[in-house]
Protein backbone atom coordinates (compact mmCIF):
# COMPACT_ATOMS: atom_id res chain seq x y z
CA UNK A 1 0.00 0.00 0.00
CA UNK A 2 2.84 2.69 1.18
CA UNK A 3 4.54 1.71 -2.71
CA UNK A 4 1.18 2.09 -3.93
CA UNK A 5 0.40 5.68 -3.04
CA UNK A 6 4.50 6.92 -3.44
CA UNK A 7 3.35 6.56 -6.83
CA UNK A 8 0.22 8.33 -7.25
CA UNK A 9 1.82 11.53 -5.12
CA UNK A 10 4.97 10.97 -8.07
CA UNK A 11 2.55 11.15 -10.91
CA UNK A 12 0.43 13.84 -8.98
CA UNK A 13 3.83 15.61 -9.23
CA UNK A 14 4.79 15.20 -12.63
CA UNK A 15 1.29 15.90 -14.12
CA UNK A 16 1.41 19.54 -11.87
CA UNK A 17 5.00 20.06 -13.07
CA UNK A 18 3.53 19.48 -17.16
CA UNK A 19 0.56 21.62 -16.11
CA UNK A 20 3.25 24.17 -15.49
CA UNK A 21 5.03 23.67 -18.63
CA UNK A 22 1.93 24.15 -20.68
CA UNK A 23 0.87 27.32 -18.72
CA UNK A 24 5.41 29.00 -19.40
CA UNK A 25 5.16 27.87 -22.95
CA UNK A 26 1.73 29.90 -23.24
CA UNK A 27 2.89 33.08 -21.80
CA UNK A 28 3.87 36.23 -23.04
CA UNK A 29 7.06 36.00 -21.38
CA UNK A 30 10.30 36.33 -24.31
CA UNK A 31 11.10 32.79 -25.45
CA UNK A 32 14.45 33.20 -23.77
CA UNK A 33 12.71 33.35 -20.32
CA UNK A 34 10.53 30.46 -21.43
CA UNK A 35 13.31 28.23 -22.00
CA UNK A 36 14.88 29.08 -18.72
CA UNK A 37 11.62 27.99 -17.11
CA UNK A 38 11.26 24.79 -19.01
CA UNK A 39 14.57 23.51 -18.02
CA UNK A 40 13.58 24.34 -14.22
CA UNK A 41 10.50 23.12 -14.54
CA UNK A 42 11.99 19.51 -16.45
CA UNK A 43 14.68 19.41 -13.29
CA UNK A 44 12.27 19.49 -11.15
CA UNK A 45 9.75 16.64 -12.92
CA UNK A 46 13.09 14.71 -13.21
CA UNK A 47 15.09 15.27 -10.41
CA UNK A 48 17.57 16.28 -12.54
CA UNK A 49 21.02 17.64 -11.30
CA UNK A 50 21.46 19.51 -14.90
CA UNK A 51 18.88 19.76 -17.71
CA UNK A 52 19.94 21.57 -20.93
CA UNK A 53 18.26 22.25 -23.39
CA UNK A 54 20.04 22.90 -27.46
CA UNK A 55 19.07 24.16 -30.73
CA UNK A 56 20.74 23.15 -33.82
CA UNK A 57 22.52 26.57 -35.59
CA UNK A 58 21.30 25.89 -39.47
CA UNK A 59 24.44 27.79 -40.34
CA UNK A 60 27.20 25.57 -38.58
CA UNK A 61 24.93 22.67 -38.40
CA UNK A 62 25.62 22.41 -34.86
CA UNK A 63 23.65 22.01 -31.30
CA UNK A 64 24.23 25.21 -29.24
CA UNK A 65 23.42 25.47 -25.36
CA UNK A 66 20.25 27.48 -25.08
CA UNK A 67 18.79 27.09 -21.84
CA UNK A 68 19.76 25.57 -18.45
CA UNK A 69 19.29 25.41 -14.80
CA UNK A 70 22.81 24.53 -14.08
CA UNK A 71 24.93 27.05 -12.26
CA UNK A 72 27.97 25.48 -13.29
CA UNK A 73 30.48 27.45 -15.30
CA UNK A 74 32.18 24.42 -16.64
CA UNK A 75 28.94 22.50 -18.65
CA UNK A 76 26.95 26.18 -19.62
CA UNK A 77 30.86 26.95 -21.41
CA UNK A 78 31.03 23.13 -23.11
CA UNK A 79 32.27 23.33 -26.56
CA UNK A 80 28.96 22.94 -29.53
CA UNK A 81 28.12 19.27 -30.87
CA UNK A 82 28.00 18.63 -34.49
CA UNK A 83 25.09 16.74 -35.94
CA UNK A 84 25.84 12.76 -35.21
CA UNK A 85 28.67 13.52 -32.78
CA UNK A 86 28.01 12.74 -28.76
CA UNK A 87 24.88 11.26 -27.70
CA UNK A 88 23.16 14.66 -28.01
CA UNK A 89 24.33 15.10 -31.91
CA UNK A 90 23.37 11.14 -32.30
CA UNK A 91 19.56 12.24 -30.66
CA UNK A 92 19.49 15.07 -33.66
CA UNK A 93 20.14 13.08 -36.45
CA UNK A 94 18.67 10.16 -35.62
CA UNK A 95 15.45 11.53 -34.19
CA UNK A 96 15.08 9.40 -31.44
CA UNK A 97 15.45 9.20 -27.82
CA UNK A 98 18.96 7.54 -26.34
CA UNK A 99 19.97 6.88 -22.40
CA UNK A 100 23.26 6.52 -20.99
CA UNK A 101 22.96 4.73 -17.55
CA UNK A 102 27.00 5.04 -16.96
CA UNK A 103 28.32 8.10 -18.55
CA UNK A 104 32.11 7.22 -17.38
CA UNK A 105 31.52 4.19 -19.34
CA UNK A 106 30.02 5.50 -22.45
CA UNK A 107 32.58 5.31 -25.58
CA UNK A 108 30.57 8.33 -27.39
CA UNK A 109 29.81 10.67 -24.38
CA UNK A 110 32.08 13.78 -25.27
CA UNK A 111 32.30 15.46 -21.61
CA UNK A 112 33.63 12.77 -19.15
CA UNK A 113 35.83 15.46 -18.05
CA UNK A 114 33.24 17.46 -16.99
CA UNK A 115 30.63 14.58 -16.00
CA UNK A 116 33.12 13.54 -13.65
CA UNK A 117 33.73 17.02 -12.30
CA UNK A 118 30.25 17.75 -11.59
CA UNK A 119 28.91 14.39 -10.57
CA UNK A 120 27.08 13.39 -13.44
CA UNK A 121 26.06 9.69 -13.87
CA UNK A 122 23.07 8.81 -15.89
CA UNK A 123 21.60 10.92 -19.35
CA UNK A 124 18.34 10.77 -20.95
CA UNK A 125 18.60 12.64 -24.21
CA UNK A 126 15.15 13.22 -26.49
CA UNK A 127 14.83 15.07 -29.52
CA UNK A 128 13.45 18.38 -29.97
CA UNK A 129 10.82 18.04 -33.23
CA UNK A 130 8.01 19.31 -35.44
CA UNK A 131 6.67 17.70 -38.05
CA UNK A 132 9.21 15.33 -37.94
CA UNK A 133 12.17 18.06 -38.05
CA UNK A 134 14.99 18.18 -35.18
CA UNK A 135 15.38 21.67 -33.83
CA UNK A 136 17.49 20.61 -31.05
CA UNK A 137 17.90 18.50 -27.93
CA UNK A 138 16.47 18.09 -24.61
CA UNK A 139 19.16 16.62 -22.01
CA UNK A 140 18.23 15.22 -18.50
CA UNK A 141 21.46 14.18 -16.12
CA UNK A 142 21.17 12.29 -12.92
CA UNK A 143 23.77 12.90 -9.96
CA UNK A 144 22.82 9.01 -9.31
CA UNK A 145 23.52 5.63 -12.01
CA UNK A 146 19.85 5.68 -12.88
CA UNK A 147 17.88 3.42 -15.79
CA UNK A 148 15.03 5.61 -16.69
CA UNK A 149 11.64 4.25 -16.98
CA UNK A 150 9.50 4.49 -20.09
CA UNK A 151 7.36 6.72 -18.36
CA UNK A 152 10.06 8.87 -17.84
CA UNK A 153 11.07 8.85 -21.25
CA UNK A 154 7.69 9.84 -22.64
CA UNK A 155 7.68 12.75 -20.09
CA UNK A 156 10.33 14.29 -21.58
CA UNK A 157 9.60 13.67 -24.93
CA UNK A 158 6.40 15.68 -24.18
CA UNK A 159 8.09 18.53 -23.25
CA UNK A 160 10.59 18.25 -25.61
CA UNK A 161 7.21 18.52 -28.42
CA UNK A 162 5.86 21.49 -26.47
CA UNK A 163 9.02 22.90 -25.97
CA UNK A 164 9.55 22.60 -30.38
CA UNK A 165 6.42 23.81 -31.13
CA UNK A 166 6.71 27.47 -28.99
CA UNK A 167 10.55 27.60 -30.58
CA UNK A 168 9.25 26.98 -34.10
CA UNK A 169 6.01 29.67 -33.35
CA UNK A 170 8.80 32.11 -32.26
CA UNK A 171 10.86 32.19 -34.96
CA UNK A 172 7.66 31.80 -37.21
CA UNK A 173 6.34 35.28 -35.33
CA UNK A 174 10.12 36.57 -36.12
CA UNK A 175 10.21 35.96 -39.46
CA UNK A 176 6.53 37.00 -40.29
CA UNK A 177 8.11 40.31 -38.74
CA UNK A 178 10.62 40.59 -40.97
CA UNK A 179 8.87 40.05 -44.14
CA UNK A 180 5.54 42.86 -42.77
CA UNK A 181 8.56 45.39 -42.35
CA UNK A 182 10.22 44.39 -45.74
CA UNK A 183 6.74 45.17 -46.57
CA UNK A 184 6.02 48.72 -45.41
CA UNK A 185 9.55 49.52 -46.31
CA UNK A 186 8.49 48.92 -50.02
CA UNK A 187 5.36 50.50 -49.75
CA UNK A 188 7.31 54.01 -48.34
CA UNK A 189 10.11 53.74 -50.91
CA UNK A 190 7.56 53.38 -53.82
CA UNK A 191 5.53 56.46 -52.32
CA UNK A 192 8.71 58.32 -51.93
CA UNK A 193 9.55 57.57 -55.43
CA UNK A 194 6.09 59.05 -56.66
CA UNK A 195 6.70 61.91 -55.07
CA UNK A 196 10.19 62.57 -56.63
CA UNK A 197 9.23 61.90 -60.07
CA UNK A 198 5.99 64.37 -59.81
CA UNK A 199 8.17 67.07 -57.96
CA UNK A 200 11.32 66.38 -59.78
CA UNK A 201 10.45 65.29 -62.65
CA UNK A 202 12.60 62.25 -62.77
CA UNK A 203 12.09 58.90 -63.98
CA UNK A 204 11.13 55.98 -61.71
CA UNK A 205 15.12 54.60 -62.17
CA UNK A 206 16.29 58.18 -61.34
CA UNK A 207 14.03 58.83 -57.85
CA UNK A 208 14.87 55.18 -57.17
CA UNK A 209 18.83 55.84 -57.46
CA UNK A 210 18.65 59.36 -55.54
CA UNK A 211 17.05 57.28 -52.88
CA UNK A 212 19.46 54.81 -52.89
CA UNK A 213 22.30 57.62 -52.66
CA UNK A 214 20.89 59.47 -50.39
CA UNK A 215 20.79 56.72 -47.69
CA UNK A 216 24.33 55.71 -48.60
CA UNK A 217 25.80 58.80 -48.09
CA UNK A 218 23.53 59.76 -44.59
CA UNK A 219 23.54 55.73 -43.68
CA UNK A 220 20.22 55.77 -43.49
CA UNK A 221 17.82 52.88 -44.69
CA UNK A 222 16.42 53.56 -47.50
CA UNK A 223 13.01 53.08 -45.67
CA UNK A 224 14.07 55.97 -43.39
CA UNK A 225 15.09 58.39 -46.35
CA UNK A 226 11.55 57.47 -47.88
CA UNK A 227 10.00 58.80 -44.93
CA UNK A 228 11.58 61.91 -44.54
CA UNK A 229 10.81 62.42 -48.15
CA UNK A 230 6.97 61.43 -47.11
CA UNK A 231 7.25 63.90 -44.22
CA UNK A 232 8.29 66.95 -46.53
CA UNK A 233 5.74 66.29 -48.82
CA UNK A 234 2.93 66.31 -46.23
CA UNK A 235 4.46 69.22 -44.65
CA UNK A 236 4.46 71.32 -48.11
CA UNK A 237 0.08 70.57 -48.35
CA UNK A 238 -0.12 72.31 -44.56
Amino acid sequence: MPQRRKRTISHAKQFEALSKVSRTITSNLYLEDILKLIVTVTAEIMDSKICSLMLIDEKTKELVLKATQSMSETYNKKAHLKIGEGIAGKVALENKPKVVIDLSKEPEYKYKDIAAKEGLKSLLSVPLAVRGKVIGVLNNYTSYPHKFTNNEINILTTVANQAAIVIENAELMVKTKVVQEELEARKLVERAKGILMREQAMTEEEAFRKIQKQSMDLRKSMREIAEAIILIENMRKK
